[in-house]
């Protein structure tokens, strides 16, 4: 007879856990899509990118590494680097002078690999 209340309590608690397993599981699946859909994460359409002047506060500012990517440098203005990435998606980078440089100042054509934050910060481009 103890055993049967041990059970059903085990069952009550196994049943309010399963809701936000399944919830955490698609927010897995959905980060581990691989390479190009965390890229349009940065900019949710190729075609569709924020201007510097729309851009919030926050992307100018350095913070955690979020993604590493590559591609070529495509439209430069002002501190906003459109660059093109090998798989063809177009993502907007924002740089400053907290942004680390290697190799000197880039232009347009040049090969490129950032390391960025979850804004689009670049902390880092080489």
């Amino acid at each position: 007879m103890t055993i049967l209340p041990v059970v059903l309590g085990g069952l009550a608690a196994l049943s309010l856990m399963i809701p936000s397993m399944a919830a955490a599981s698609s927010k897995d699946v959905s980060q581990s899509r691989g390479y190009s859909s965390a890229v349009t994460d940065v900019v949710p359409s190729t075609r569709k990118t924020t201007s510097p002047s729309t851009a919030r506060l926050s992307d100018h500012k350095p913070g955690p590494a979020w993604k590493t990517i590559g591609g070529t440098i495509k439209h430069i203005k002002g501190n906003a680097y459109t660059v093109e990435d090998y798989e063809g998606n177009q993502v907007q980078l924002y740089i400053s002078r907290d942004t680390k440089q290697l190799r000197g100042n880039k232009k347009v054509g040049d090969p490129v690999r950032a390391e960025i934050t979850r804004s689009g910060f670049a902390n880092s481009i080489q």
